[in-house]
């Protein structure tokens, strides 16, 4: 990446719980996505992941790695590597104080220091030298039953002056998709941008205005829930993998017949929890009930997706089906790892009803958006729809059911929030679109 005349001005980040994406912008022009020479070629959207290594022979050195490289070391050494994903879901949990790594303990903001000090390193050049003004975006509402925002940013401002960034401010993600929409408007709009996420759905309202030949803005209104990507994963998995590992089995206990807890299978809620569960309590209880149970088999293939770190291949195999059934009306789950081989036909229709309260919650906040705004559906004149959820094709059919066809707009899935946050970066007075930690 070059710049012909002045260097960028601003640094837009977007840390997702899936992908992690950057941006730089000048003072005029469009942003810059900052690439990466990653294994398989060059990429934009890093993926929020950490592997941490340690030889058994050599247990104090430790290799750690990021991104799709930390996906390569996990695919290498499955069972010898520990793989974390999606601990932005951590972040307001003041429940989660740390966890421990390979005999080290990590909180939060240290997970999240090691990772974007690996973003930056294997950036390189692309990056350069980290502009004063960097915009950092945050979700409408942190994932979690009781998030705490503040604690949420002194996590985020900490780990972000650790990768080198001297002054940070915040932005909602939608905010800054909606700075990137708005580059291609030719005329004034009030414009409702629907972010969605990992881990969460964000919406804001924000009219747009030219004046005297200048883009102006001013945000309107604005919502979020604690639920996407993630969620509709889960259901998945509740549904056609957790009965296959003993949910809803029982157990033997002194001439009683007992259910299998259902907190076990609770993990799978979220990839981060299912990283952790090796080395909890629970496991042990596991193990051990395994020679109790109804039908031990089925608690044995828990243990061994476990044991073997078989959660990224549960991924991998949920995102395939969400992915097809956003344009076939029907598909096929597979999911193969070791011993284990699970298949089964899914309907669209069968699948738009396993998330049913999930898109209730979505349909909640988008209301909520507007009533935040004081607007009426008739009074958005745009919608600009992002993030990977937004192609379930049940999600897309909330908007449907509000707005006209031709107003809704999608696109640019993974660059939008951090080229807006870049582009936002030449406001020249921020104090209407970002926060501080504090």
């Amino acid at each position: 990446m070059t710049w012909p005349s002045s260097p960028p001005s601003s640094l837009g980040i977007d840390f997702g719980t899936t992908n992690t994406v950057l941006a730089l912008a000048g003072h005029d022009g469009p942003a810059e996505l900052v690439r990466f020479p990653a294994p398989e070629g060059d990429l934009f959207a890093f993926r929020s992941c950490l592997s941490f290594y340690a030889p058994p022979d050599l247990p104090q050195e430790r290799t750690i790695a990021a991104g799709p490289w930390a996906i390569e070391a996990y695919v290498e050494d499955p069972a010898e590597t520990r793989f974390i994903q999606s601990f932005k879901s951590f972040a307001a949990q003041a429940s989660f104080t740390e966890t421990q790594i390979l005999e080290r303990r990590y909180r939060f903001e240290d997970l999240l220091s090691t990772f974007l000090l690996k973003v930056r390193d294997y950036a390189g050049e692309t990056l350069g030298e980290i502009p004063e003004r960097v915009i950092v975006g945050r979700p409408v509402s942190f994932v979690g039953a009781d998030p705490d925002e503040q604690l949420a940013l002194s996590r985020y401002e900490t780990a972000f002056k650790r990768m080198g960034v001297r002054e940070v401010l915040y932005a909602y993600e939608p905010v800054g998709a909606a700075f990137f929409f708005a580059r291609e408007l030719d005329h004034d709009a009030t414009v409702l941008v629907g972010d969605f996420g990992g881990g969460t759905s964000d919406f804001s309202i924000i009219r747009f205005e030219r004046q005297a030949g200048v883009l102006r803005a001013t945000p309107l209104g604005r919502a979020g829930v604690g639920v996407a990507g993630d969620a509709f994963d889960y259901r998945i998995i509740d549904r056609l993998v957790s009965p296959r590992l003993g949910k809803g089995s029982s157990y033997r206990s002194f001439g009683k017949v007992l259910p299998v807890p259902n907190r076990w299978y609770s993990a799978f809620a979220r990839w981060d929890q299912l990283a952790l569960m090796r080395a909890s309590r629970d496991m042990r209880e596991i193990r051990k009930l395994a020679r109790d149970a109804v039908e031990p088999e089925k608690i044995e293939r828990l243990i061994e997706v476990l044991d073997e770190n078989y959660g990224y291949r549960l991924y991998r195999a949920v995102s395939k089906l969400k992915e097809t059934l956003s344009f076939e009306a029907d598909a096929e789950f597979r999911f193969e790892a070791g011993s284990i081989d699970i298949a089964a036909p899914v309907a669209r229709r069968e699948f738009e009803g396993w998330i049913a309260p999930e898109l209730g919650l979505i349909e909640q906040a988008v209301d909520r958006a507007l009533a935040n705004a004081h607007l009426p559906a008739e009074g958005v004149d745009r919608v600009f729809l992002t993030g990977g959820s937004s192609l379930v094709p049940a999600v897309r059919a909330i908007f449907h059911r509000r707005f006209p066809a031709d107003r809704i707009e999608s696109g640019a899935e993974l660059e939008s929030i951090a080229s807006g946050l870049a582009l936002m970066g030449r406001e020249p007075d921020l104090s209407a679109w970002t926060m501080r930690a504090s």
